[in-house]
Parts: structure tokens; C-alpha cells; sequence
């Protein structure tokens, strides 16, 4: 008695967190597969990624709730590193990923990410998962999916033709929709039956119809733990000279970043605990793929499925995601021939369900009706990861924010009083800077040439030096006609 009343002093929500673990646990396990396979790396590296996620990350100060593993998010950049640089490269990539994320954290920038625009992050998961969905509909119907994403959307229809000419095709297509089918219904059940995680629910179901009917569709290649576990040689290292893996390396750093600390601000608002220490957090995040770099693992992220599932299962403190994570290896140590067992249609599935919910139609449309370059931002940003490649298509996106925001805060207004006689009076109000000189330019060289004109500046909060030379130039033109001089009231001292 004495013991347990030591424990629960010390450890006050231990049955709260050791019951939120298991549900973690349980929401974890498949998505982990599900990712590693879909990132073209053997099923027991999401595993790891989710142990390391759990106790490594998850003992880390930063974030209480939030809960790290292999994410959707990165599934896209994963296989493509995979496919051009090899394996034993992506350790490598996610080790100086990893590296460079504690640099950052040190130097206390986590909270510069916040900075970035939330219409650019949600482009970037929009345009992840439209490639996500589309090539899992390749792997639902068992099928080699193209290498770019603009090739896997535009290869659909092909693909189509050729899955219902085919019966295998059709019957893993058919496990695939039935897992998506149970994951949406799955919500709709009562509140005890939704205990089980619907994800698990969809992969047991779909696991034991291939049993029982004894399908002939693909399942999971199962290589053992220790042995999908490889630490990246020195040959690998050699890699860092090439200029393509800097560039991944660089995306795969911001991208995690991103969608890591905009991921704890979202599970802020979930719960009442303490809250994020952003630069504690990207430290955390950062020693996480640290580790899964040297294990060679999938690199990791928090995730907002895994984190939300946490606080909703009552979670209090970190216990409950390091508990998860000591499932997921027990899980992995100890019934590792289990994920043989589970259908490839099922984990395409399931990532499909992922996908689309990375894709915010709702929030596109309420955007568009509110603030349409915004909205904009997002359409283009998904667009381009789409055609062109992730990183490039995130540049974009980025781009595109800073010239809104420069084009809104160069607003400005020029209000011109004429009263028939006497001077033309010109008011400039607002900020003027050279992306606005065009339109002004043309507004004051069309004002009478034969008339005096008073131009007040007194209403600028901000004048650059291209437009004050311009102004000066063109009061100079207007001058030289022969009417009275240009009678300029200077902005206020701050306006530089």
C-alpha cells in the first residue's frame, strides 16, 4: 500500500496517461507502417522513428502533449530522397536535418517559424497530400506509381483502365476503398465502439477478409528490426558534397520545423497544461532526428492525428506519449511477424484517408471569401509542389507571401482637390515605396500642367529614397512649364 501511495504521489495522472498511451499506441502503430511503406523503407523504420518520437522526443522538454513519429507529411520528400539518393543517404539526411534543427533551437529561432505564413503551411500539407492520394490510389489497385507527382495525377485515368482490366487489381482496389469506407464510417459509430482507433479498426478488418477469403494481394514485407536497422556508412557521409542532398536536407529542416511548432500551437489550443517552449521544442525535435539519423530511420515530425488523439484520450503529462513509445517497441521486439499480415491496400487506405484530410476545403473556401490573396498563396504553393518538386513549390509559396505582404504594406493613397481655381492641391497618405511609383507617376503627370500645385507628403508614414527622387524629379518637370514652383510639405521625421 505504502508503494502505490508513493506512486501516485509522485505520479499523480499516471492512470490518465497510461490509458491516453494506449490509445496513442493503438492510433500510432498503423500509421507508422503505413508511412514507412508508402515512404519506400522497410515497415520497421516507422516503427523506430515512432519508439525514438516517443521516448527520446517525448522525455524532451518543449511540448507536454505533443506526440512525434513518422508524419504523411514528409512521406512525399522521403521517397523521393529514397529513389535518387538510396537508402543509407536518407540516415545521413535526417542525421544533419536533426543537427541543423538543435543549431536552430540553440540559437533560439524556433519562434521565427511562427512567423511563416499559415497559408503557405497549408498549401505545402494541401500539395503533400494531393500527391499523397494520388499515388496510394496506385498502390490500392497494386499497381507501379510514376515518379513525379504531376505524372501521378496525370497517369490516374491510365491507371484506371488498367485496374479494371485486371481482377487482382479490382480486388485491391476494393480492400483499399473498404479501408477508407471504415475509417469515415468508423466516426459515426457509438462513443464506446469508437474506442478503438478507427485506423486500427480499418487494418484488422481488412487484415482478417484477406485471411478469411484468402485474397491474393500484396502484403507487408517483413525484414526484422534489427536487420532494417543500418546505421549510414562513411560512404554515405561522402554524400554532403552533392548539392542535391544539401537542398533535401534544407527541406527536409523546414519543412519538419514547420509543421512541428505549427503543430504545437494547434495542440496548445487543445488543452489547458502548460504551454509550448518553441525553441525547447525544435530542440527536442531536433535531438529526435538526430537519433533516428544514426539509426538510419525515418526522419520525424510531431503529428496533429497522434497528438490529438492524446489529449483527447485525458493525457496530462509527457508519460503518456514515452509510455506509447515503449508499447511500439515492445510491439516491434515482440510480434514483428504480425505486420506480414497486413494487406498493402489497407495502408494505401489509410494514407489516402490521411491525405485528404492534409487538403483544407473547408478553410480554401472560407479564405477565398475573405481574403483571396491569401487563398491565392495556398492554390499556388500546392500547385507548384505538384509539378515542380516540395522544396521548390514551399519557395514559391514563401515568395509569393513576402511580395503580398510588401505590395500591402506599400498601400497608398493620393487624394487630389481641384477647385477650379488657385493651386491643385495633391495629399499622399500611407506608405510610399517604388512597387507603388508606376500608378503614382502617372496620377501626378496627368494634373494641369499650367496650374500651381501644393504636394503634401505630411500623411506618409513611410517615403523611400526611389520615390522621394522621383517626386523630386517630376516637381522639377512640372516647374520648368513655367508655373509657380511645386510647394511640398515634407513627411513627418519618422518617415524615412
Amino acid at each position: 500500500m505504502n508503494a502505490i501511495s508513493e506512486t501516485s504521489r509522485r505520479f499523480p495522472h499516471l492512470r490518465q496517461d497510461f490509458t491516453a498511451s494506449l490509445v496513442v499506441f493503438l492510433v500510432a502503430l498503423p500509421l507508422c507502417v503505413g508511412v514507412a511503406v508508402a515512404s519506400g523503407v522497410p515497415a520497421e523504420l516507422g516503427l523506430v522513428t515512432g519508439i525514438v518520437g516517443g521516448i527520446v522526443t517525448g522525455l524532451l522538454p518543449g511540448s507536454s502533449l505533443q506526440v512525434s513519429g513518422p508524419a504523411a507529411g514528409l512521406t512525399v520528400l522521403v521517397f523521393g530522397a529514397v529513389d535518387a539518393y538510396g537508402l543509407p543517404v536518407l540516415g545521413v539526411i535526417v542525421l544533419a536535418a536533426g543537427l541543423l534543427q538543435l543549431a536552430m533551437g540553440a540559437l533560439k529561432l524556433g519562434r521565427w517559424f511562427r512567423a511563416i505564413s499559415l497559408s503557405v503551411v497549408e498549401g505545402m500539407l494541401a500539395g503533400i497530400g494531393l500527391v499523397l492520394i494520388a499515388g496510394q490510389l496506385y498502390s490500392a489497385a497494386g499497381l507501379a506509381a510514376p515518379a513525379s507527382g504531376l505524372d501521378k495525377i496525370t497517369g490516374l485515368p491510365g491507371a484506371a483502365v488498367d485496374a479494371l482490366g485486371s481482377a487482382e487489381a479490382l480486388t485491391s482496389l476494393a480492400l483499399g476503398a473498404g479501408t477508407v469506407a471504415v475509417m469515415v464510417l468508423w466516426k459515426r459509430l457509438p462513443g464506446r465502439a469508437r474506442t478503438v482507433p478507427g485506423a486500427l479498426a480499418a487494418v484488422f478488418l481488412a487484415t482478417a477478409v484477406t485471411a478469411v477469403f484468402g485474397l491474393s494481394v500484396a502484403t507487408v514485407e517483413v525484414n526484422g528490426l534489427l536487420d532494417s536497422v543500418q546505421p549510414p556508412g562513411a560512404g554515405a557521409f561522402g554524400e554532403l558534397a552533392s548539392i542535391g542532398v544539401l537542398g533535401t536536407i534544407v527541406a527536409f529542416t523546414l519543412i519538419a520545423s514547420a509543421e512541428s511548432l505549427f503543430s504545437a500551437a494547434a495542440v496548445d489550443r487543445l488543452h489547458r497544461g502548460p504551454r509550448t517552449e518553441y525553441n525547447k521544442e525544435l530542440m527536442a525535435q531536433g535531438a529526435g532526428n538526430t537519433v533516428c539519423g544514426l539509426l538510419g530511420a525515418l526522419p520525424m515530425t510531431a503529428v496533429i492525428v497522434r497528438s490529438s488523439a492524446n489529449v483527447g484520450a485525458g493525457a496530462r503529462t509527457k508519460a503518456s506519449r514515452v509510455l506509447h513509445g515503449v508499447w511500439l517497441l515492445l510491439f516491434a521486439a515482440l510480434l514483428p511477424s504480425a505486420l506480414a499480415l497486413i494487406p498493402l491496400p489497407a495502408l494505401a487506405g489509410i494514407l489516402v484517408h490521411a491525405g485528404w484530410k492534409l487538403i483544407p476545403f473547408r478553410g480554401l473556401v472560407s479564405l477565398w471569401r475573405r481574403h483571396r490573396g491569401e487563398a491565392l498563396i495556398l492554390v499556388v504553393t500546392a500547385v507548384s509542389i505538384v509539378v515542380v518538386n516540395m522544396f521548390e513549390g514551399v519557395l514559391i509559396g514563401l515568395a509569393l507571401s513576402v511580395a503580398k505582404t510588401a505590395w500591402e504594406a506599400s498601400h497608398l493613397k493620393l487624394e487630389i482637390i481641384d477647385k477650379g481655381a488657385g493651386p491643385v492641391q495633391a495629399h499622399l497618405s500611407g506608405n510610399a515605396t517604388f512597387l507603388r511609383l508606376p500608378k503614382l507617376l502617372e496620377s501626378l503627370e496627368a494634373l494641369p500642367q499650367d496650374r500651381p500645385v501644393e504636394l503634401d507628403l505630411s500623411g506618409l508614414h513611410h517615403l523611400d529614397h526611389a520615390c522621394r527622387t522621383a517626386l523630386e524629379n517630376w516637381a522639377e518637370r512640372h516647374s520648368a512649364t513655367g508655373t509657380d514652383p511645386v510647394k511640398v510639405t515634407e513627411p513627418a521625421k519618422t518617415a524615412v
